[in-house]
């Protein structure tokens, strides 16, 4: 009955409005019935409204609730029962709709909690125990079965399978996770069973903490929805003192009767109540919120909804942002008849001891190209070099230019030193192999690109970005070589931290409203200062939640168009339905004010327009990217 108390009173009110006139009109119903079927309409069309009006009115505060019971009081005063019945229940099931409005854009959300298993199984000892997650600490392992929901944020222990995290990023295809990655409560296991163990507890994991940043979201309010609110706060009182001069002024200037003013005046007061406006601008950033965080893509306030929609610069930091932020390799280049295969095995066979990240992309890709290599022995780290082994008897040693300084090829001129010098003014880092006192080959390696980065970016030009800006921290020519192939032409390179906070306000003093791409962490003070700071979530990542006004989840760069294309049409729907509440109010004051409508009708115009705002703005929810479109 609690749940379901908005609806009851509509259809009491409806229905007692019914029986009263109709009964009246066509089937002899004795007046005093019909007044009381009115009267039980008014009741239940006016408990919800008189319920929000009055104790607002004893706190000094003029609503429009406040107009729609005047409007009631002043139709019955008149005698006129069906017509401010007919008011208050059209009323009240404008507040209905709006409250469903409402609630269905927080559950497009909200329905995340039920995503959440309740229960998780354990390992304690050698037994698999089901207890509720909130009885989980930190560290427990977890065992997911296929085709269950994780329960748990948590790191893979044991076990490889395809997760489906959907519901966290957005993400339509399931990934790969093996033992060391991260996974998330919510998201499904699809093929094998996984230990997990517990990183956070569940009230502080990334799904809840999602459902909380996305309900503060949606309590925040952008410019345009603070500027209706005042607007309407000064507008009710205006319109309760036009309302009573129309009444008082129309019989002692004029000449009317006083029944004839006061209906007139009636009739200003429904003409003039701004519903519509009232409900437009909040019902719009409601479902443009639900709608990104459906689509991994978490907006924290109407504001940067809006501000999103009026950008024309962007700046992006460029490792783990615009590239992967991990090293591939690009070339294998063999020396005296050396094969690429034999340089990834000689080098593969000593970097295997070593857990720099130049030495993990060349171990990988000799195991991508299937290429089986022997153990090293007698090996020796040196430091900020490279790595020195035996390697079936002979010595090997890999590593960087200036472990080999002295050596005459490393001379310029000569073959190596020219290669060396070649790759690296490229942007690519070398890595070199010399077996037995010869130069047997060099491996180039670079942190490539992320996928479709390039159409992003031309996606975002499509939109009217006019500028898109490169920040980092390399070199010149390794930034250059990544904005060549993604094709951004404005670079800024060997910037610290506190340089990319100085580059991002010149930016935005020259350009207005900037957003600012980055990973949450490196990036925290640019992403601070730019009007839309955007971090890539990593999945989701603690940090990157906290730290800026928009997070994409699924480390995703091509949410950024989806994100700026739903705050642009989030704009023009805001756009759209004021226009209609205030031509709507127009129309009705001028009708009102030659008297050619009766209250019956400004009635339904003023609740339709109410009823059209609020479903123009749910149209959000089913809001998609046009791939190409500006």
């Amino acid at each position: 009955m609690q749940e379901r108390w908005a609806a009851l009173t509509v259809v009491v009110a409806g229905s007692a409005l019914m029986i009263g006139f109709f009964g009246e009109k066509f089937f002899g119903l004795p007046a005093s019935v019909a007044l009381g079927f009115y009267v039980l309409s008014y009741l239940a069309g006016g408990y919800d409204v008189a319920r929000a009006a009055l104790p607002a009115l004893f706190r000094g505060k003029f609503d429009i609730d406040l107009l729609m019971i005047a409007a009631a009081a002043g139709a019955a005063l008149l005698g006129e029962w069906a017509e401010g019945a007919f008011l208050l229940f059209l009323f009240s099931l404008g507040h209905a709709g709006e409250h469903y409005a409402m609630d269905r854009a927080r559950n497009a959300v909200g329905v995340l909690g039920k995503l959440m298993p309740r229960t998780a199984f354990t390992k304690r000892g050698d037994r698999l125990e089901e207890v509720p997650v909130e009885q989980l600490a930190v560290d427990e392992v977890v065992v997911v079965k296929p085709g269950e929901r994780v329960p748990v944020d948590g790191i893979i222990t044991a076990g490889e399978s395809s997760i489906d995290q959907s519901a966290i990023t957005g993400e339509s295809v399931p990934v790969e996770r093996k033992p060391g990655d991260e996974v998330f409560a919510g998201t499904i296991n699809q093929d094998n069973a996984l230990d997990v163990r517990m990183t956070r507890l569940a009230r502080d994991n990334t799904l809840a903490r999602v459902m909380q940043l996305v309900a503060e979201a949606q309590e925040q309010k952008s410019p345009t929805q603070r500027f209706t609110e005042v607007f309407a706060r000064r507008f009710v009182p205006a319109v309760l003192v036009g309302t009573l001069l129309v009444i008082v002024l129309l019989p002692l200037v004029f000449g009317w009767t006083w029944s004839a003013s006061f209906y007139r005046g009636m009739l200003l007061l429904v003409a003039a109540s701004p519903c519509a406006l009232a409900i437009g601008t909040p019902a719009a950033v409601l479902a443009g919120i639900a709608q990104a965080a459906r689509r991994g893509v978490l907006i924290k306030g109407g504001i940067h909804l809006e501000n999103l929609g009026h950008l024309n610069t962007v700046a992006l930091d460029k490792t783990g942002t615009l590239t992967t932020g991990r090293f591939a390799v690009t070339q294998v280049i063999g020396f005296e008849d050396t094969s690429e295969d034999e340089v990834l095995r000689i080098a593969a066979t000593v970097e295997e001891q070593s857990s720099h990240p130049l030495a993990a992309a060349i171990v990988k890709t000799t195991r991508e190209r299937n290429i089986t290599f022997p153990s090293a022995t007698e090996i020796e780290n040196l430091a900020g070099k490279g790595i020195q082994a035996r390697v079936e008897g002979a010595e090997v040693l890999v590593g960087a230019m200036r472990a080999f300084a002295g050596d005459p090829a490393t001379e310029k001129g000569q073959p190596l030193a020219d290669t060396i010098a070649k790759l690296e003014a490229e942007g690519q880092t070398t890595v070199i192999i010399r077996r037995a006192g010869k130069f047997i080959g060099v491996i180039a390696l670079a942190d490539e690109p992320r996928a479709l980065v390039k159409e992003v970016m031309q996606r975002l030009r499509a939109q009217g970005i006019e500028r898109l800006v490169m920040l980092t921290g390399d070199n010149a020519s390794v930034a250059h070589r990544v904005a060549e192939q993604i094709g951004i032409t404005d670079v800024r390179a060997e910037l610290l931290p506190g340089n990319k906070l100085t580059v991002v306000h010149e930016l935005e003093q020259d350009r207005g409203v900037i957003a600012m791409i980055g990973d949450g962490v490196n990036d925290a003070p640019a992403l601070a200062a730019a009007t839309v700071g955007v971090a890539m979530g990593a999945g989701g990542t603690a940090v990157a939640l906290e730290t800026a006004d928009v997070v994409l989840m699924g480390d995703d760069l091509g949410k950024l168009p989806f994100a700026i294309g739903l705050s642009r049409a989030s704009a023009r729907i805001i756009r759209q339905n004021l226009v209609i509440a205030l031509g709507v109010i127009g129309l009705l004051l001028i009708a009102s004010g030659f008297g050619v409508i009766p209250l019956s009708v400004a009635v339904v115009l003023h609740e339709g327009s109410t009823i059209v705002v609020v479903l123009n703005a749910l149209r959000l929810l089913g809001w998609r990217e046009r791939i190409g479109s500006a």
